[in-house]
Parts: structure tokens; C-alpha cells; sequence
């Protein structure tokens, strides 16, 4: 029985050795599971790799784009509002416009009654035929001032002939001395009525207008001069447009009394817009007038517009405003300042003039360096 019993016990002990332990072909492929591993890292390497060439010159061509294209986000569209007023008062008749219309330079806009203006235009007319026909009476009393001279040198000529007559006559003792003293007198008083029968004749000559080189008629002149100004305060009574453009903040309707000088409507010319963009201190070192200039609006994704850089402004924004800062008083606090840019929008880019002012727009001038300059600035050894 002992014996049986190690028998069995060896044989389950064999049993369990062999079950165990694996045999000599189970470990021939550690080798190749070593080669996988391998292979996994080297393509993570090379995956590694390829990310970061990309990586790289992904970054590379953003800087160089970073310092070729200066780009901002703050910056907005602009243009010239021109207000329309009337240069004469009166009550409005018409109004021709609507809010947002456009207008060509010449369109009637606004008409006033005319009624009070036509009236004065007749008067003045009138005053002209008035006058042409008082020159006519000034010449007549031109002639009659020319005619008394001529009497009056007449008369004085008689005068002189009589003195003459009578001193001789008197020499021979043939008239006394009393009737040589009247003729004197006589001589004298012709004397001074031909003096005054020329100043008649100046006088005359002065208010007929004949008096100056040309022979103007000095009053038909004037009366001229106030017709011709009625009728131009006639022609104030209509309102055209200054200029092409879009009708905006119109305040007036029919039945409108208004003032001489007075606010009607504004007219804003969106084909002359640009583009105010306030770019940092920092970014302006390469920025030149005539540089080109691509453009997006938010209104617009996706389309982009094109001007040119057009003028810097003389300073920065807060030295031109309201309250500009005093830095040499109290604890100072370096900012990055911001100066306007100018930047002219092309036509051609916006034909049907989308563009309006106070759109956000984000502006990146192309100041045209080449990747050597760039290269050449980031070398620490120059």
C-alpha cells in the first residue's frame, strides 16, 4: 500500500511539473515582441518628428506673416458728413429726398415757398426801369446846365467888352466915374455866374454818371446790383446736392418754417470713406504712406476689400484729446500708445459702396519686407 501510495504522489508531482513548466519552444518569441516594441518607437519618433518640422515651419511663416502683415483690431470705417442747410428762410414746399437715398451732385432736394422772393425780384425790376428813366431826366438838366454856361459866358464876355469901352471912354473924360464903376460891378457879377453856371454844369454831369471815363450810370448800377441779389435769393429758395451721396438725419418735412442757416439733412459721401486705424506705437516702424492694405469687415465674412495707407496722424490719440494725460505729475504708469492711420479704401473693391461709417474693420498693412530683413533683425550677433 505504501508502496502505491508514492507511486501515485510521484506521478501527480510529474503530472504537475509537466503542467507548469513550459516546454523549450514557448520561448523563442521574446525577440520578435522586442522588435515590435521597437518599431512602435520609432514611428512614434518619426510621428514626433513630422509634428514638430510642421510645428515649426508653421511658426516660422507666422512670424515672417507677423512681420510683414501689421495687422490691428482696432479700427473702424469713416467718412465726410456735409450737412445741407438753406442760405434763406422761408416754409418748406416740397421735400424731394427720403432717409438713405442716394443722391447725385445737382438733385433737387428740398423747395421753399418763393412767393415773397419773386416780389422782391419784380420790385427791384422795377426800380432798374426807374432809374434808366431818371437818367434820362439828368440828362436833360445836363443840357439845361450846359446851356446857362454858355449864357453866362456870354454875358460875362459882354461885361469885359463894356469895361473895356467905358475905361476908354472915361479916359476921355466922356462918361463919369460912376457909370465906369457900374460897368466894373457888372463884369464882376458875370464872373461869378459863369463860376457858378460851371459848377451847375459838374453837378449835373456827376448825378446823370457822366462825369467818370467810361460814362457808367452809377445809379442804374446799383439798382442792378439789388435785382441781380433778389434773384439770387430766389434761386436759394431751392436746395440741391453738393455732391454724390447717401441722405441721412433728415428733420424737415412740408409746412417747415425754417431759418437761414439752419440744419436740414446731412449728406455723407461713401465712395470717399477710409479707414481710421489705430495701430500701437510698436507697429508703426515699417508703416509708409502708399503701402497696400487688405481689409475684412465683420459685416462681410469672407470677402476681403483693399486700399493703401495714406497718411500717419502728426500724434497719438491721447495727446489730441479732450484731457490729454500730464505724465511728468504724479506715479507714472508706461502705456502703449495707439496713432491713428489713415488708409484710403479702394473702389474697385467695393463698387456698390457696402462699406458704412462706424463699421469694425481689421486692417493688415503689407510694409513688403523680405524673410532675408526679417532674419537679418532677429540675429542677436549684429
Amino acid at each position: 500500500m505504501a508502496e502505491d501510495t508514492i507511486t501515485t504522489a510521484s506521478e501527480e508531482t510529474s503530472n504537475i511539473t509537466g503542467a507548469t513548466l513550459p516546454p523549450s519552444d514557448t520561448a523563442a518569441p521574446e525577440p520578435e515582441e522586442d522588435k515590435q516594441g521597437a518599431g512602435k518607437r520609432r514611428k512614434a519618433l518619426v510621428i514626433l518628428l513630422i509634428i514638430f518640422i510642421v510645428g515649426g515651419w508653421y511658426g516660422f511663416n507666422w512670424l515672417v506673416r507677423s512681420k510683414t502683415h501689421i495687422e490691428t483690431d482696432n479700427a473702424f470705417i469713416e467718412a465726410r458728413i456735409v450737412p445741407v442747410s438753406a442760405k434763406v428762410s422761408g416754409t418748406v414746399t416740397r421735400v424731394l429726398v427720403n432717409d438713405n437715398q442716394l443722391v447725385r451732385q445737382g438733385d433737387l432736394l428740398v423747395e421753399l415757398d418763393d412767393r415773397d422772393y419773386r416780389v422782391k425780384v419784380a420790385q427791384t425790376e422795377a426800380g432798374v426801369g426807374m432809374a434808366e428813366n431818371e437818367t434820362g431826366g439828368e440828362y436833360q438838366k445836363v443840357e439845361g446846365a450846359r446851356a446857362g454856361l454858355q449864357s453866362a459866358q456870354a454875358t460875362y464876355d459882354q461885361a469885359v467888352l463894356d469895361l473895356n469901352r467905358g475905361e476908354a471912354l472915361f479916359s476921355r473924360e466922356v462918361i463919369p466915374k460912376e457909370q465906369l464903376d457900374r460897368l466894373r460891378t457888372a463884369r464882376r457879377v458875370a464872373d461869378s455866374r459863369l463860376k457858378e453856371a460851371a459848377e451847375a454844369l459838374k453837378r449835373a454831369q456827376a448825378e446823370a454818371g457822366l462825369s467818370s471815363r467810361d460814362g457808367n450810370k452809377a445809379r442804374i448800377l446799383q439798382r442792378k446790383a439789388q435785382m441781380d441779389e433778389a434773384k439770387l435769393q430766389l434761386s436759394y429758395t431751392r436746395v440741391f446736392a453738393p455732391r454724390d451721396g447717401y441722405i441721412t438725419r433728415k428733420a424737415i418735412e412740408p409746412g417747415t418754417n425754417i431759418q437761414a442757416g439752419q440744419s436740414l439733412m446731412a449728406l455723407v459721401p461713401l465712395q470717399d470713406a477710409w479707414i481710421t486705424a489705430n495701430y500701437k506705437e510698436s507697429q508703426l516702424t515699417y508703416i509708409r504712406p502708399g503701402q497696400k492694405v487688405e481689409f475684412t469687415v465683420d459685416t462681410y465674412p469672407g470677402r476681403t476689400f483693399s486700399g493703401s495707407v495714406d497718411s500717419i496722424m502728426a500724434g497719438t490719440g491721447a495727446a489730441f484729446s479732450l484731457l490729454p494725460p500730464e505724465n511728468a505729475t504724479g506715479n507714472y504708469v508706461k502705456v502703449v500708445q495707439r496713432i491713428p492711420v489713415k488708409i484710403t479704401v479702394d473702389n474697385s473693391s467695393d463698387p456698390e459702396h457696402l462699406l458704412r461709417v462706424g463699421m469694425s474693420v481689421i486692417p493688415t498693412v503689407l510694409v513688403g519686407r523680405s524673410t532675408a530683413d526679417i532674419l537679418k533683425d532677429l540675429n542677436p550677433f549684429n
